[in-house]
């Protein structure tokens, strides 16, 4: 089930670390929550969840059977008596975070659940990691649209300003201050675990089938022989694969873990400058991959969007040793392989084992 030490080695991410961890992951029935489960497993870690039913139908989770090893929980991170609770039982070595309403479009017309389950519920795992001694590492996964948005173009280090536009982006950016605020108030001592907060670009791959997203979407379109309506054309995203920022998580933890409150900052996990690319490079990249593809630019998307995103993740890559190692042409390929096994009735657990192999050729 392991990757052999020397991949891994390159990596800096240590095999014989996480082998045997208590590893608590929230939010690990959605996209990027079942791929990382999927890779602690495969690193042979004690792998714990605690989230809401899947989020979709069909959803990763199911389909790549990723409850099978691990002792999956369901239950609400907005409520903290059970958040504490499980933290309580499960006792974790690591917790990361991962459980949020993870879309700006949904944001704009829920926005009291985006606040309650992305503040208030990352409110409640602080709270739970604050009660339970036995936590020594916690990575926060928040998003690169916390920063507020000035529109130039310049890529975003982790000092930038934060805010948020929109609902979805502002509770991102409150959840960056109530990280740093519980972190300097409550976990700065040697004894208490140490925190750090994590902010991801626009992450592709295999799995996602959540609603209004660019590259489900697209794919479901052109699988079906539909023509697509693309909001943004021309906005610019740091587009990278699932399994790049989840290798920097799994990094940080890591050094979290043995290097204690020297890492307990916030860091970025973005692309190679040449992968921040526009929305319609993108379409046109994964058109060429199907011989009916048509899309047009919706007329009134109805709502803000930043015209470019771009992230600077020279301090992981200094500090860290870690850096992308697919590139967006190659994260597109790896996503759209994945469809198309799923498609045909691979068996999808071997399938994401398989890329995630790859991912360390």
């Amino acid at each position: 089930m392991g990757f052999g030490l020397r991949a891994l080695e390159n990596m800096g991410i240590n095999e014989t670390f996480w082998r045997g961890k208590k590893v608590l992951v929230t939010g690990h029935t959605g996209f990027k929550g079942s791929w990382l489960s999927l890779w602690l497993q495969m690193l042979e870690a004690d792998v714990y969840g605690l989230s809401l039913q899947p989020p979709t139908e069909p959803n990763l989770f199911e389909r790549a059977d990723v409850g099978k090893r691990m002792t999956s929980l369901h239950g609400d991170i907005r409520d903290l008596s059970l958040v504490k609770k499980t933290v309580s039982a499960i006792n974790p070595d690591i917790m990361i975070h991962m459980a949020a309403q993870s879309l700006v479009r949904y944001g704009y017309h829920h926005p009291v659940e985006t606040y309650q389950t992305n503040v208030m519920g990352t409110l409640h795992v602080l709270e739970a990691i604050r009660s339970c001694q036995g936590v020594r590492a916690a990575v926060m996964v928040t998003t690169d649209k916390c920063y507020e948005s000035m529109e130039a173009g310049e890529p975003h280090r982790e000092n930038d300003p934060l805010g948020g536009h929109d609902p979805y982006s502002s509770s991102k950016g409150c959840a960056e201050l109530l990280i740093a605020s519980y972190r300097h108030s409550f976990f700065f001592e040697s004894t208490s675990a140490a925190i750090a907060s994590v902010r991801a670009g626009n992450v592709i791959g295999g799995g996602d089938w959540a609603e209004h997203r660019l590259v489900p979407d697209v794919i479901e379109a052109f699988q079906n022989n539909r023509s697509v309506k693309i909001r943004n054309p021309q906005a610019v995203r740091p587009w990278q694969h699932v399994l790049e920022p989840l290798s920097g998580y799994l990094l940080l933890a890591e050094r979290l873990f043995n290097g204690g409150h020297a890492y307990a900052e916030s860091w970025n996990f973005g692309p190679e400058s040449g992968d921040m690319r526009q929305v319609q490079w993108l379409v046109e990249f994964l058109a060429g991959k199907w011989q009916y593809a048509n899309w047009a630019v919706e007329e009134k998307p109805g709502f803000h969007e930043a015209g470019a995103l771009r992230l600077n993740s020279t301090k992981a890559r200094d500090r860290l040793g870690w850096r992308s190692r697919w590139s967006l042409p190659t994260a597109l390929e790896k996503t759209v392989d994945w469809y198309r096994a799923e498609s045909a009735g691979v068996d999808m657990s071997v399938f994401c084992r398989k890329q995630i192999r790859e991912y360390f050729a």
